[in-house]
């Protein structure tokens, strides 16, 4: 069975920074692809950042130069560093995995964390 828990979490001011983790088990995880995505109410799951089985990334466009992904295959844990943070990045941020290949699309990934809710306020 597959479990992905998001820690980090919490309330922060406006222009602080903040780290995100997502520790997995139940699969090989240097073998899938790791990504980011949160939602805030009333709007769409929006990606934020991926990074390959192979350690390629990618950035969503709201976050580029303010968020950065990394992983520990040894310690099978995603990472979420998040700085400048604004109001606007207030949203539940979950964790998600895929076999291999990085994916900016949710619903193209096979599984989930439960999602930490992170809050800032101005």
């Amino acid at each position: 069975q597959v479990e992905m828990v998001e820690s980090g979490g919490g309330s922060a001011q406006a222009g602080a920074s903040l780290r995100l983790s997502c520790t997995v088990s139940g699969l090989t995880f240097s073998n899938y692809a790791m990504a980011w995505f949160r939602q805030s109410p009333g709007k769409v799951r929006e990606f934020l950042a991926a990074l390959s089985a192979k350690n390629s990334s990618h950035y969503g466009d709201s976050v580029k130069g303010r968020f950065a992904i990394a992983r520990d295959n040894s310690k099978a844990t995603v990472y979420l560093e998040m700085n400048t943070l604004k109001p606007e990045d207030t949203a539940v941020y979950s964790c998600s995995a895929r076999w291999v290949l990085l994916s900016f699309l949710p619903n193209e990934y096979e599984h989930w964390g439960q999602g930490t809710q992170v809050t800032f306020s101005s």
